[in-house]
């Protein structure tokens, strides 16, 4: 009893979208130079293709990112103060009473690891920096961790 092969087209739809999660996450660990493995690198390109044309992802809001990072941290408004400035300053800024500077960024990108592309409203490339800001996060998306593992190996083949 032989298992039927799905041939994979383009994704049109929610259902053919999950399916094609579904079986990515199924064969994630397949051996290299396998015909799974050439199924997987064919299902990631469907998927993010999918999602490039049917999932928006919002330009996220800087002075969260700030409080997120600042939690991960473990970190006080008073540890931004070298950064931003006075106590009051820092309050202000974070409360969005202030704008931030171009100098308040670039120091927050040092010291937070902050991306300077989250601070400006660039659709484009604030998706791929939520996935690298997930990435830091314990709520991370297994598929995305596992398309980045799978991007890697597949540098890794091409420079070998």
């Amino acid at each position: 009893m032989s298992e039927e092969i799905k041939i994979w087209k383009v994704l049109k739809s929610e259902v053919e979208y999950q399916e094609a999660l579904a079986r990515t996450l199924e064969i994630f660990h397949a051996e290299e130079n396998s015909t799974e493995d050439d199924e997987l690198g064919l299902l990631l390109v469907l998927v993010k293709d999918y999602e490039d044309r049917n999932i928006h992802v919002p330009s996220p809001d800087p002075l969260k990112v700030i409080r997120l990072k600042m939690a991960e941290k473990g970190l006080k408004m008073k540890d931004l103060e070298p950064i931003i400035g006075s106590k009051g300053h820092v309050s202000s800024v974070l409360s969005g009473k202030k704008e931030l500077t171009l100098r308040m960024v670039k120091r927050l990108h040092s010291f937070l690891g902050i991306s300077a592309e989250v601070f400006i409203n660039d659709d484009a490339p604030i998706k791929e920096q939520l996935y690298k800001l997930a990435a830091e996060s314990s709520g991370f998306n297994l598929l995305r961790e596992q398309e980045m593992d799978y991007i890697k190996k597949t540098e890794k083949k091409r420079n070998s």
